[in-house]
């Protein structure tokens, strides 16, 4: 299954590579209660579904995460273009249980207030915006 999310407001490839690191995701997404580990480009969080290994890749427009032991294979990306910033979320189902498809829109809703809420500001690695 795949969702979108779209937010009219580029920052900008290098700085969302910049910026979205493993490190900060609990600072960008409330929905991502805290980062439990961040060692480069891998680490450990705790979200909305529970604790999760977690890998991060620079790709052409921005960064893609995947959960790779998520029994969903749950995978976002988010890049800029064309004036907008897209977030782009998948699982490997091609339907699921209507609750989860709920908690994943609330994933993304959280997603795009933190980075509207964050680039809005002079500071977008500062205190968590709620």
């Amino acid at each position: 299954m795949e969702f979108f999310r779209e937010l009219p407001l580029s920052p900008g490839e290098e700085r969302l590579q910049r910026d979205l690191t493993i490190a900060t995701l609990s600072r960008w997404c409330t929905a991502i209660d805290a980062v439990l580990s961040a060692s480069g480009e891998q680490g450990e969080i705790y979200c909305l579904w529970g604790g999760f290994e977690v890998h991060r890749e620079c790709i052409r427009g921005g960064v893609r995460f995947t959960l790779p032991r998520c029994p969903n294979a749950l995978a976002w990306t988010i890049t800029c273009g064309d004036g907008a910033t897209t977030l782009h979320c998948t699982i490997n189902r091609r339907d699921h249980d209507p609750a989860f498809i709920d908690s994943i829109g609330e994933f993304l809703d959280a997603w795009i207030r933190g980075l509207a809420c964050r680039y809005s500001t002079t500071d977008p690695l500062g205190p968590p915006c709620g």
